[in-house]
């Protein structure tokens, strides 16, 4: 199963790479890890999801625990939560094929933020269902490159 860990960390140095290494050491695969400030500049929140079952969490998070930079950590798959990714898409585009490209832009609320003679590039924000989506539909008129971040995610409502 796939779960999404909300944890708050000391702003310091190293913190990322202590966390990382924690997952590889005992071989567990990071599908996503976004660190980030937060409101309050000494402290980063990382947002990460990771493949595993229960025991699997629940021993990642004891050994998160005795990292002295850890605050706190969610385990926020259950909860009520907002997920987003961003991407960046370049997609192939001549002045036959940018008209239909523009119409799926807006469908999926995406915004035109570079434009060449031939090729486009597209900025989206969504949850992983609706990249995933963008990216099929913009497949045909051929993807050159992309850079995609990890999930962020908060839990609803007011903490």
């Amino acid at each position: 199963m796939r779960h999404t860990l909300s944890v708050i960390v000391e702003n310091k140095p190293g913190i990322l790479t202590r966390v990382a290494g924690l997952f590889a050491r005992r071989g567990y695969n990071i599908e996503s890890l976004v660190v980030g400030e937060t409101e309050n500049p000494q402290v980063s929140r990382m947002t990460i999801v990771v493949d595993g079952d229960e025991k699997i969490i629940e021993q990642v998070t004891k050994q998160l625990h005795k990292l002295i930079e850890v605050i706190k950590i969610s385990d926020i798959t259950q909860e009520e939560s907002v997920h987003r990714e961003l991407i960046l898409v370049r997609v192939a585009a001549d002045a036959s094929t940018r008209g239909e490209i523009m119409q799926i832009c807006e469908i999926f609320r995406a915004s035109i933020v570079d434009l060449s003679r031939n090729s486009v590039m597209i900025q989206a924000t969504g949850d992983q269902k609706k990249i995933e989506a963008m990216l099929t539909t913009l497949r045909p008129f051929g993807i050159r490159e992309f850079a995609r971040t990890g999930r962020i995610s908060m839990v609803r409502g007011s903490k």
